[in-house]
This record gives structure tokens, sequence and C-alpha cells, in this order.
């Protein structure tokens, strides 16, 4: 293999995450994964993994909402693969933000896996707060006696 094809098979990894609105359905996030799996198929890419984050509060309301649905995605590719998969979300009349990222450059897409989608539960799904410590009455019982200091004589 010479140098020019070996340089011509490495690729440049990135991450894009994209917030979907917090009411579209299940099936819906897998058409949109399912689209972007295909351009970056198209592409020569490889895709390298997707991350369900689950719905979230986001930092300021989003197309007027709360929370949203987080969804990232690892993925090997040239620049115009990038701007097609942001073309490709900017036309997605579910999805309200995007936002992709450069990792590394000059990655060998051979040593690179792929691995299995995840889906992590939101913060919707988290068990309540435990509350919090004894209050200050709760405490009086308590041993009044403070531990001995360091370097105190008796």
């Amino acid at each position: 293999m010479s140098a020019a094809t070996g340089a011509a098979a490495r690729l440049r990894e990135y991450e894009t995450l994209f917030l979907v609105k917090p009411d579209v359905s299940e099936e819906a996030i897998e058409r949109i994964k399912e689209r972007l799996r295909a351009a970056v198929d198209k592409a020569s890419g490889k895709v390298l993994k997707f991350t369900h984050w689950g719905k979230k509060k986001t930092a300021f309301p989003v197309a007027r909402q709360p929370r949203a649905l987080y969804v990232h995605v690892n993925y090997l590719g040239n620049s115009g693969l990038v701007a097609e998969l942001e073309r490709l979300l900017a036309i997605t009349e579910d999805v309200t933000r995007y936002m992709s990222k450069r990792l590394a450059d000059d990655v060998d897409p051979e040593t690179r896996q792929v691995e299995a989608d995840v889906r992590l539960a939101g913060d919707e799904e988290r068990p309540p707060r435990p509350e919090r410590g004894p209050s200050s009455d709760e405490r009086v019982g308590e041993s009044d006696e403070a531990p001995a200091e360091h370097g105190e004589r008796d």
C-alpha cells in the first residue's frame, strides 16, 4: 500500500450532539438516526456509536420548551460529511439544535470499533433525591464531646 492510499483511508473523528423536541416518539428518533447512518455510509464514513441521553432540562427554553431529548453520535468522516449531517439535522422538523466538534485528525478507521447504541435515562426518570441530613434539633442527642485536637496536652 502506498503512502497516498494510506493517507486517503484515514478519516477525522467527530461528535455531534443534537436536541429533539421532548414530545417526539422513539420511532421518530430512530428514523433520524437511520437517516444520519445512511448519510455517513454514503460518504464512506463510519458511525461509531449513538448515545440517547434521554430527556433533560435545557439551560434556557429551546423552541419554547424547557426540556429536550439529547442524542449524541460519534463518527468518522471528512469535513464534507459534517456539513451534510448538519444540513440533514437543519431540515428535520423535530430537531431544535445541533452542534458538531472535531475530536481527532488522521484516524485509521480499522482501529476504531463500532459500538452498540446506548440509551440512558434522562433526568426525569431519576429517583427523588434523599432528604438532607438530620436537622439541628435531631443532632442535639449526639455526643457533645469534641474529638481531641492534635497536640493537646493533658
